[in-house]
């Protein structure tokens, strides 16, 4: 699958990186729309403080859990999505781009 962001670049979310996902977060098995939303149309862009060359993308979204946000964590480098993850909170780091 591929999906495009907000300054239309592209990101793969491979077969391998989806059965990651829905191993780890079985709940994001019926939430590949958010994902795709969380993507295309993100809330909150931060850099990893792990590494320069991810990002994650969050989105807040009141239908999962009573109100969550979507997490979903790319590697620029790769156009590749890493893994995605419901919150209720937006983790540290360095924003890159907030909506206003």
């Amino acid at each position: 699958m591929e999906f495009v962001d907000k300054s239309n670049k592209k990101f793969k979310l491979t077969d391998e990186r989806w059965k990651h996902i829905t191993d780890t977060h079985p709940e994001l098995k019926n939430l590949l729309k958010e994902l795709s939303g969380t993507i295309e149309d993100p809330e909150l862009i931060e850099k990893s403080v792990y590494d320069e060359e991810v990002v994650l993308l969050y989105r807040f979204y009141e239908h999962i859990h009573h109100g969550k946000y979507m997490c979903v964590v790319v590697k620029l480098s790769e156009e590749l999505v890493i893994t995605a993850y419901i919150t209720d909170r937006i983790k540290r780091g360095e924003v890159v781009w907030k909506r206003n």
